[in-house]
């Protein structure tokens, strides 16, 4: 879609500073402005888009407190943020993204620090496998090498009977083809997750613990928690569809956890994130304390 102003009697429509700061921030996000490539000058985006200085000042002050520019003053052209500044800087400025868009890169940025600590609540894995695959990339690059790594993973027990992924009419299901169809996806991502990080431990001599547990029960929400900072929260949400499984079309309610619409909250930007990130830590603290139990990932 064309992000020219449509034309009025012939002329250009004004834009304002947040439809400036929109196209901007489109540019920044598609990868059209590049991490630390510095913007046209004040002066060149005001002749850009047709607008007053004063306009662009506030677009650019709006990607500031997003965390998409740093470097921004009157004296010199702002620059793109980096990963590790602009995606983790999230917190409450920072708006809800599919689970597959705004934790990869969340994660990615968390291998910066010396110690990597990443617990997760979900239902398969299969969003956190994907993500991990970026820093590991760019550990077996040499471009990051933490000293520690410690994972924890709680997913649900192969013994209970799933609330979701399950057959709309369970009696269409007696040979169980759904449970085994999700068991099979948790064990494989589970497996595939643990072998490529404790593969860092040989390769590269980083001190690695990666651990899962069993819970009683179908979590309805996913959560991940970051180096201690960083809480990011998604509702599963359900839908009605059809599923080959085997020979036969099956009718189920199930879940996309990797197109759920993940809420960032971070240690720093508020009593509100602040509180949430706390008690978030604290609920997976005591779920994988009390009630969990230990977790194989074996098949069958």
């Amino acid at each position: 879609m064309s992000t020219e102003p449509a034309p009025v009697n012939g002329r250009k429509k004004r834009r304002s500073h947040r439809e400036v700061a929109d196209v901007l921030r489109d540019r920044i996000r598609s990868g059209s402005l590049r991490p630390g490539q510095r913007m046209s000058t004040q002066a060149e985006l005001a002749d850009e888009f047709g607008v007053e200085r004063g306009a662009v000042r506030e677009a650019l002050r709006i990607l500031h407190r997003e965390h998409l520019l740093s470097n921004v003053s009157k004296g010199s052209p702002a620059t793109v943020a980096e990963p590790s500044e602009r995606l983790l800087g999230g917190g409450g400025a920072a708006r809800p993204q599919p689970t597959m868009v705004g934790l990869a890169p969340r994660v990615a940025a968390a291998f910066d620090a010396p110690h990597v600590e990443i617990d997760a609540l979900c239902l398969t894995s299969i969003s956190l496998t994907m993500a991990i695959g970026e820093p590991l990339r760019r550990i077996h690059a040499g471009q990051r090498k933490p000293a520690k790594v410690d994972v924890r993973v709680l997913l649900p027990s192969r013994d209970i009977a799933l609330a979701f992924p399950a057959a709309v009419d369970g009696g269409k299901d007696e040979s169980g083809q759904v449970h085994r169809r999700w068991l099979d996806q948790r064990n494989a991502q589970g497996q595939v997750l643990r072998h490529n990080l404790l593969a860092l431990r040989a390769s590269h001599g980083i001190d690695v613990s990666v651990q899962f547990r069993a819970l009683p029960f179908t979590p309805p929400v996913k959560l991940y928690l970051i180096n201690g900072s960083e809480a990011l929260f998604a509702y599963y949400t359900l839908t009605k569809r059809d599923e080959e499984i085997g020979q036969e079309s099956l009718e189920m309610y199930d879940a996309q956890g990797t197109q759920s619409m993940l809420f960032p909250f971070r240690q720093g930007d508020g009593l509100r994130d602040a509180t949430f990130v706390e008690q978030s830590h604290l609920w997976f603290d005591a779920l994988w304390n009390t009630i969990s139990c230990d977790l194989e990932l074996a098949a069958g």
